[in-house]
């Protein structure tokens, strides 16, 4: 992780199972208490064996501050997509060669890229590349996040299963990952950004 950071894991056997299955791993991870450190843990644990982790990340609109987030999240086992068709690209390779790649399917894609789906009971424009992904690849679904544990203890990785099998209805699938996003967030509502604008219109989207 480039720094000493203390981090317990919980439900680190799915992703040995994951592993062990060669499809690849679809980590999705909500706002939710520190997600960066999900993907950075992931990547020092498990890249020796099993490659590095890809994460999907939307570049700043500013170059100068591109570059220094990109250099930031830098880490050892640790590979960016960016939202492009060249990074989905990237993220299929991946998973197609057994890697994981992580995403944060509660992100407000941008316009044309994702579908109108109930989350928390209000319809929010939701992307449907996590979908996509894992139809297109058979890679496994996962679900984690990261617990910031009081008085600097450091973080807590929460990994479980995916729960049901994906539809391969494209709209079923979004609203499926849509209720997981919501499970997750209920296990420790206190720790999601709930400042983030998840219910924003994208330019040119009927809502």
């Amino acid at each position: 992780l480039g720094v000493p950071v203390l981090v317990q894991w919980r439900g680190r056997e799915h992703i040995d199972a994951a592993n062990a299955a060669g499809r690849g791993i679809v980590f999705m991870t909500p706002h939710l208490g520190c997600f960066e450190i999900t993907a950075q843990a992931a990547g020092a644990h498990y890249h020796a064996t099993h490659g590095p982790i890809t994460v999907l990340y939307r570049p700043s609109r500013q170059a100068a501050l591109s570059e220094v987030v990109e250099t930031a999240r830098r880490r050892e086992g640790l590979q960016t997509a960016p939202t492009t068709l060249a990074g989905v690209r990237q993220m299929i390779r991946a998973l197609r060669a057994g890697q994981a790649v992580g995403l944060l399917p509660d992100q407000v894609p941008p316009e044309g890229q994702g579908v109108w789906s109930p989350f928390f009971g209000q319809p929010a424009y939701t992307m449907t590349l996590a979908a996509r992904l894992v139809q297109q690849t058979g890679a496994t679904p996962l679900l984690a996040w990261g617990e910031r544990l009081p008085g600097a203890q450091g973080f807590r990785v929460h990994v479980q299963p995916f729960g049901e099998p994906l539809s391969a209805d494209l709209d079923a699938a979004v609203a499926q990952i849509n209720r997981a996003m919501e499970g997750l967030i209920r296990q420790c509502p206190q720790q999601y950004l709930w400042g983030y604008g998840r219910y924003k219109k994208p330019r040119g989207q009927p809502a």
